[in-house]
């Protein structure tokens, strides 16, 4: 099973890719400080949620199998 291949140790690389993608992504949109952090932060709940969408296809195909 992936989730259980998936060390917990690893996921917390994805805690400050996020925010430094999320960051330069918003920061590439906005000059002020206070759009850019309200962008990177819908920016970061759309990959987070999109990730957690292809997880979800990945274990159904898994489950399928």
């Amino acid at each position: 099973m992936i989730l259980i291949a998936t060390s917990a140790a690893k996921l917390w690389h994805l805690v400050p890719l996020l925010t430094a993608v999320s960051l330069v992504y918003a920061a590439t949109r906005h000059e002020e400080l206070g759009p850019i952090a309200g962008h990177a932060a819908r920016f970061a709940i759309w990959i987070v949620v999109f990730m957690a969408i292809v997880f979800g296809v990945i274990q159904g195909i898994e489950w399928m199998m």
